[in-house]
């Protein structure tokens, strides 16, 4: 007879290899066939509602590793808290205007914007925005992504164009919104304003510079020493192209200067800064000759190193001793500490540079240069007129544009801001009552918002939403009004923003509009757009306030560590701007992918991996388990390295599940299920502990601790289950009678684990516990997808006392696994059913054992004989077993050899197989 033909082997249609960028597909098919997003909202309607809003990518581009993490995150908050029993609605977004969508317009159409109709390149962004939502979306969806993707919300929608409308004629009710001259961040090359949002800090090599600015007179009474000798104020300053527009010299008021002399010249510097600058200058006779606190030394005059122009010593708090001479360099057209000393000096804003960054009239000898390929000829006439101490190249950290990622410069211009300033109070108290994951990011909010300067909205292109203000053809005054920009936000609701190009000031402004200055009735309308980020922060009312299926505020924002400067800070001003309170209850961050060594991954440097490239090698699920494996709210390293370990953590938990599944072939439990206190055991024991492992795992969900799902999960299955129960278990499930008792306690443990196990790595492997699931669902009646499966209830199971009783067992479980490991180095067995463990328990220990019994002990230790001694000191001891190998168990036992129809049998098998042969 063959007798493998009557053991009770797994049998399942769970394929030990996944195959998933095969099988992924069809069960994303699967979940459009059934319109996966529609039934659960069916299902979770009327719940509490959970509101994770969705910060918009940009559509202008495949999606990269980022925006994967980013949205998997999400999903399994999403799909967490929708078996938790919560109402989850996930809408997705796109953020389609703006400044990288226009490049790309630019780029992909081969466009010169400045001489191509603003409607044409209007339609060519819009056809772009539009491609680029429609290959993202798909993207997503391959990761996974449960969402409402038929319904995105996006930006360039008029329904949204008209909110973001409204909250600015809100704010210019609240007297929130100005026209200003101030210096902002400018790039040449885009030709527009940023915000402090859009601006990267990169090295960049300048030339570090040492200047005389000749003495031409002090106060009364302070240095007149200086008369003795050519006196000059030394400065130092990193953009020499800065030059021509200076027109002071900052001191800080309480710092001490010194007139030093050095050689047949003196020069008037900071005291503390004295020996760097000797050192750098290679000043070897220097000599203080005086000294004098800085506010004795304000209102002195310089003269420019090369304009005919006079130059006041003005006080500054923003001067340093960190670098330099103490003694600043101030332009107020080209920065903004010092434009406000400007403002407070009544000095002169020049500003010589246009929109490209080259020099107008105003620029003299260097007109028609670039900005910054001005600096060498300006070293030329310092050298020319001897003001020039030292000059060398020193590499630095520098802004950089987020789009070009050219250096940007500080340019004053005339922009439209809002005056965050007067929604200070509001915005810490709004920090402070916001939960901040991590901990840390609240003090980073606080300390932006804190020192943030006002918010410059106005940008100098075209794809975008206007800013609807307007100017006086007769006096040229502003025309800004909460009731003009509601008109214009009901053209742009029914008509959407393109209504603002194609129709002249009259078309746009209420009838009868006259200038409340002079009178006037024609007008010239606003040429800038608003910053993307005014338009992105808008989301949560243009978004949460229009969809019947969400609320507001938002329960989560979910963003990489960047949007601290961006989104989650834009979104606060607006919403405080706009409605007086803050958006959101809780804000989450994840950081950013780097190389294997802990570098930046870029383009240029060839180290990126796409997630395209991911899922048609190892598939989405892989992808989904690394953003669980890695503590995602600091900086995560990636490579293939990494990988290979996450795709052993993978074969684990489908290994594991494969075998629950397998074993269940036979397993009826409508009729098979064993009640709790009937089960054996070591089964109620692994219930026990999938009770502990599903707290934590929920636990861990809950605070947004993915790694430690994984971590749990990983343990549970690779200890737990594989080396301790499923061990145990295999010699009851393959070879006892497959309707015996203890068979089906076994197969009633594996079915609860199969059940729970499924849920509890559904939020993450999405693809391999719904192919799971429909293994499940063959055999009874369950929703059609594990998407539409509650949370498992597991604290039935939990049992402390038999937890505790377990633990003692298996310390003495890991006794016995040494002293086999030491007998089979010794030779004296090959593998551990060939050995017969002595047990010589303590009294304590005597009953603990025998409630297990020599047979389930056996069991236990996955040998094939035990004995226990009595009135033992402790201890365990390992002898080769006596008696032949069952053909059957494989066990060695004394009845094996015993009946002579079945000689090579031991007595369990021969029961088995007589009573397969009686039935």
């Amino acid at each position: 007879m063959d007798y493998r033909k009557t053991l009770n082997l797994p049998k399942t249609d769970f394929p030990m290899k996944a195959n998933l960028p095969k099988l992924e597909p069809g069960i994303q098919g699967f979940w459009k066939d059934i319109d996966i997003y529609r039934l659960v909202s069916e299902r979770q309607a009327g719940k509490p509602k959970y509101i994770l809003h969705d910060g918009p990518p940009f559509s202008n581009g495949d999606i990269h590793l980022g925006h994967a993490l980013n949205k998997i995150l999400k999903d399994i908050v999403v799909k967490h808290k929708t078996m938790q029993g919560f109402d989850v609605p996930f809408v997705p977004g796109w953020d389609n205007h703006g400044l990288p969508t226009e490049m790309l317009a630019i780029k992909t159409f081969n466009l010169d914007r400045h001489q191509i109709p603003a409607m044409e390149l209007r339609r060519k962004c819009a056809e772009t925005a539009s491609h680029f939502v429609d290959v993202q979306r798909e993207q997503f969806l391959r990761l996974g992504v449960r969402g409402n993707w038929e319904h995105p919300y996006l930006t360039m929608d008029p329904t949204y164009e008209a909110v973001v409308l409204d909250i600015f004629a809100k704010m210019v009710e609240k007297g929130l919104v100005y026209r200003g001259l101030k210096p902002v961040h400018w790039c040449p090359s885009c030709e527009t304003a940023l915000a402090e949002a859009e601006i990267e800090y990169a090295p960049h090599t300048s030339p570090s510079i040492y200047v005389r600015f000749p003495l031409l007179s002090l106060p009364e009474g302070v240095f007149p020493e200086a008369e003795a000798l050519p006196t000059s104020v030394m400065i130092w300053t990193t953009t020499p192209w800065t030059l021509p527009a200076n027109v002071a010299v900052a001191l800080h008021p309480q710092f001490e200067y010194v007139l030093v002399k050095a050689g047949e010249e003196q020069f008037i510097l900071a005291k503390e800064l004295l020996k760097q600058t000797a050192q750098d200058l290679n000043l070897k006779d220097a000599e203080i000759v005086a000294s004098a606190p800085g506010t004795k030394l304000e209102r002195g005059l310089c003269r420019h190193p090369f304009l005919e122009r006079e130059v006041p010593l003005v006080l500054a708090e923003y001067v340093t001793l960190e670098q330099g001479t103490g003694c600043v360099h101030t332009a107020p057209g080209h920065g903004l500490e010092d434009f406000e000393t400007g403002r407070k000096y009544d000095l002169p804003t020049v500003q010589p540079l246009d929109s490209r960054g080259i020099f107008g009239p105003e620029g003299g000898k260097f007109e028609g240069m670039f900005c910054s390929d001005a600096d060498s000829k300006i070293l030329e006439e310092l050298r020319e007129r001897k003001a020039l101490l030292a000059a060398a190249d020193v590499e630095h950290s520098y802004p950089h544009c987020w789009r070009c990622k050219g250096p940007v410069i500080f340019r004053a211009t005339k922009q439209w801001f809002i005056a965050v300033g007067k929604l200070g109070k509001e915005a810490l108290n709004a920090v402070e009552q916001t939960t901040w994951v991590p901990r840390w990011g609240e003090e980073r909010l606080r300390s932006l918002t804190e020192t943030r300067p006002d918010w410059c909205i106005s940008r100098q292109r075209t794809w975008g939403i206007p800013i609807p203000t307007f100017y006086c053809e007769g006096c040229e005054a502003e025309l800004l009004r909460a009731d003009i920009v509601t008109h214009v936000r009901d053209l742009v609701a029914e008509h959407g923003s393109n209504v603002w190009f194609e129709r002249d000031a009259a078309g746009l402004l209420p009838s009868g509009t006259t200038c409340e200055k002079c009178g006037c009735t024609e007008f010239a309308k606003e040429q800038d757009i608003f910053d993307v980020w005014f338009e992105s922060g808008s989301s949560h009312a243009a978004v949460l306030e229009t969809r019947k299926e969400l609320c507001w505020p938002a329960d989560l924002y979910l963003e990489g560590t960047d949007q601290y400067r961006g989104w989650f800070q834009m979104s606060l001003w607006n919403s405080l701007g706009g409605r007086d309170e803050k958006p959101y209850r809780t804000v989450l961050c994840h950081g950013f992918f780097l190389d294997e060594t802990g570098g930046k991954m870029s383009k240029s440097l060839g180290n990126i991996i796409s997630p395209e490239d991911i899922c048609q090698r190892h598939g989405a699920d892989l992808l989904r388990l690394w953003v669980s494996y890695v503590d995602f709210k600091s900086d995560m390293p990636m490579s293939e390295n990494i990988f290979s370990q996450v795709e052993e953590g993978y074969r684990r938990l489908r290994n594991t599940l494969r075998f629950l599944l397998a074993n269940l072939h036979d397993f009826d439990p409508a009729k098979d299920i064993v009640p709790l206190e009937k089960m054996e055991e070591i089964d109620r024991w692994i219930l026990h502990r999938l009770s502990e492992v599903g707290g934590r795992v929920n636990s861990a969900y809950e605070g947004f601790e993915f790694h430690r799902v994984y971590y749990a999960l990983h343990g549970f299955c690779a200890v737990d289950l594989s080396q301790i129960y499923l061990d145990s278990r295999k010699d009851c499930l393959y070879t006892f009678a497959a309707d015996n008792p203890m068979r089906r306690s076994a197969q009633t443990a594996l079915y609860h684990l199969a059940h729970a196990l499924v849920r509890l790595a559904a939020p993450i492997l999405s693809h391999t516990c719904e192919e799971a699931w429909e293994q499940l669902a063959n055999k009874e009646s369950l929703p059609e997808s594990v998407q539409l499966a509650e949370w498992p209830n597991l604290s039935c199971w939990a049992d402390e006392e038999l937890g505790k009783k377990w633990d003692s067992l298996l310390e003495i479980r890991e006794q016995v696994g040494r002293a086999l490991e030491k007998a089979k180095t010794e030779g004296l067995i090959g593998q551990p059913l060939e050995a017969k463990v002595v047990l010589k328990p303590t009294p304590e220990e005597q009953e603990l054992l025998k409630s297990l019994g020599e047979e389930g002990l056996a069991a236990f230790f996955v040998v094939s004989q035990v004995s226990i001694e009595e009135n033992g000191a402790g201890g365990v001891q390992v002898a080769r077993v006596k008696g032949e190998k069952c053909a059957r168990c494989w066990l060695r036992l004394p009845s094996v050899g015993k009946n002579d129809a079945h000689p090579t049998l031991c007595h369990r098998c021969l029961e088995v197989i007589e009573k397969n042969l009686t039935d």
